[in-house]
Formats: C-alpha cells, sequence, structure tokens
C-alpha cells in the first residue's frame, strides 16, 4: 500500500522510478537464477559456488555492487539468465541455498575466485589458478601470467576418470 501512496503523490521520472524500483527482480530471484542457469543443478555444492563467484564479484568493487547488477552483466553469464524461464521442480534446493549464500555462505575451495567455465572447456590461457571443480564448472583465479612457473591442470572433474 505504501508504494501505491508514493506513485499517487509523483509524477514524471519520479514515478518512474518508483515503478522500475518495484518491477526489478529482487537480489534473492537473480541468485537463484545465476545458479539455476549456471550449475547444473546436480549438487547444492555447485550451486554454492556459483553463487560464491557472484558474491566475490559484488564485493570485489571491479563488478556492479548488487547480485543483479553482476548477473546481468553482458556476456558474462548464460544468455537470457535474467529471462529465460525456470522450472524450479529441477532444483529443489535451489530457494534455499540461495539465500543461504545471500546470507554469507561461501564455498570453501572457491575462496576469491571471480571466474568459471564450463568444466568440459580447455582454456589455453596461462593466467587460471583453478581451485575447484563442481557442478559442471571449472572455477578459478586469475593471477599474473609472469609469476606462472608451469601449466595448472584444471582439477579433477567429479564423477570423471582418467582425465
Amino acid at each position: 500500500m505504501t508504494l501505491i501512496r508514493t506513485a499517487r503523490r509523483l509524477s514524471g521520472a519520479g514515478l518512474a522510478l518508483v515503478l522500475l524500483a518495484s518491477c526489478g527482480p529482487s537480489d534473492l530471484e537473480c541468485m537463484e537464477r545465476a545458479m539455476y542457469f549456471e550449475s547444473n543443478r546436480s549438487s547444492r555444492d555447485g550451486m554454492v559456488a556459483v553463487g560464491s563467484v557472484v558474491m566475490n564479484r559484488v564485493e570485489s568493487g571491479q563488478y556492479p555492487r548488487n547480485v543483479c547488477g553482476v548477473v546481468g552483466q553482458r556476456k558474462q553469464f548464460a544468455p537470457g539468465v535474467l529471462s529465460k524461464r525456470m522450472n524450479t521442480r529441477t532444483a529443489p534446493q535451489l530457494h534455499d541455498t540461495a539465500q543461504s549464500v545471500l546470507q554469507g555462505e561461501r564455498h570453501p575451495l572457491v575462496g576469491r575466485a571471480q571466474f568459471f567455465h564450463t568444466a568440459t572447456y580447455h582454456a589455453g590461457y596461462n593466467n587460471m589458478q583453478y581451485v575447484l571443480t563442481t557442478g559442471g564448472n571449472a572455477f578459478y583465479e586469475r593471477i599474473d601470467p609472469a609469476l606462472v612457473t608451469q601449466p595448472v591442470p584444471l582439477p579433477p572433474i567429479e564423477g570423471v576418470t582418467g582425465r
């Protein structure tokens, strides 16, 4: 009801800002969407790792200062991450996991990593320090290539042997 009273008092740009703020997705929804579309939804571990990267970016000062800003950045997350339809029945832990990450839970092995790619992708760069492979993704920190003395192998993919 307060939003309606505020909207009645405003006009023009002020009204547009109030309506825009009330219609946009919440940080919780944006976190759920990042976890849903970026992890393979097979494990809570993978979803927490994705959420940890999102929060590392939010807290870094180098990216937008809120979850929706980070998740909505162009060419950073899955295409349509904020607009595609989700079937939340395929990810029963999604809501609780997203809430937990927003309340401070982090994956202990992600550390300060701000990046990940599909675990089966073989990047040819020498500035990646891999820290974890889970939920179908390989998580890494960027490092100064001058500090790399030998290639850093991709961590083992869960459930895959002989790689």
